[in-house]
């Protein structure tokens, strides 16, 4: 998994939509109190946190790739809570937690192969996973126009040897890859969480963090805000609505398992 700087903070204040999925993930779990949990790609740490109450004898360790993320997530550790900088698709944990959770994350990922089988040598016997990730469909608007961008005259020299940077399968595909794990009781499933954005300058907050620093990495300083106002500028002219709202397509694959 590459590594991309992120700013911990400013994510913080454009994360509302990822915020409410991963919300909704902890409820779905059913908690004693006592497990220890592994958090893949745990960000500014504000859910990590809502893990951390949620098993107030356990404890739990998030983990992200970005030491923006970690030095803002810091802020919130506890005794039961502890944050440290590592790629979740290099994780070498053997046998120690009860549950591995991940939101908004894991489409980061370009190995789901090995991801899988490093969680379920990580978790102990029984241990659950409940992952959340990007799937296909996912942020078309957004897309479409970053392409256009990165294919234009002004700005394909930058990108000649560029790998997009996320990794989201159809549903289809990703069952195959996970039916042929080594976990028990493999449930997959599409979400479709379209979402419009209250305004324009919400949907510039996401854009600015995390959507485009893969793309600002390979432009050099000098154009990187011509750059940035491009997209901007044509992400207001695609999704802007009548009533100043802007609409983008998120679409999630979902699973869980049981080693």
């Amino acid at each position: 998994m590459t590594a991309f700087e992120f700013d911990g903070n400013k994510y913080k204040q454009a994360s509302a939509h990822q915020k409410e999925w991963g919300l909704n993930l902890i409820s779905d779990i059913d908690f004693v109190g006592d497990e220890s949990v592994l958090d893949l790609g745990c960000g500014d740490g504000a859910l990590t946190e809502k893990l951390a109450q949620k098993v107030p004898n356990g404890k739990v360790l998030g983990i992200d790739a970005s030491q923006g993320m970690i030095d803002t997530a810091k802020t919130l550790q506890k005794d039961n809570l502890t944050f440290t900088v590592m790629d979740i698709g290099r994780i070498d944990f053997v046998d120690e937690f009860r549950l591995i959770y991940s939101n908004a994350t894991l489409h980061w990922v370009p190995d789901h192969k090995t991801l899988l089988a490093n969680c379920y040598l990580a978790l102990k016997s029984g241990g659950k996973i409940r992952f959340n990730f990007a799937g296909d469909g996912n942020c078309s608007n957004l897309f479409a126009v970053v392409k256009d961008a990165i294919d234009s005259d002004t700005y394909k020299r930058y990108f000649i040897d560029f790998s997009w940077p996320w990794y989201m399968p159809p549903v289809d595909e990703y069952k195959s890859i996970a039916q042929i794990s080594m976990f028990k009781d493999v449930k997959v499933w599409e979400e479709n969480a379209d979402r419009f954005f209250s305004d324009q300058e919400a949907m510039i907050k996401w854009i600015d963090q995390p959507s485009l620093v893969p793309f600002l990495k390979h432009i050099p300083e000098s154009d990187k805000q011509a750059f940035r106002d491009t997209v901007v500028e044509q992400m207001i002219a695609r999704t802007k609505q009548a009533d100043g709202t802007c609409f983008e397509t998120f679409r999630r694959i979902n699973l869980t398992a049981r080693k």
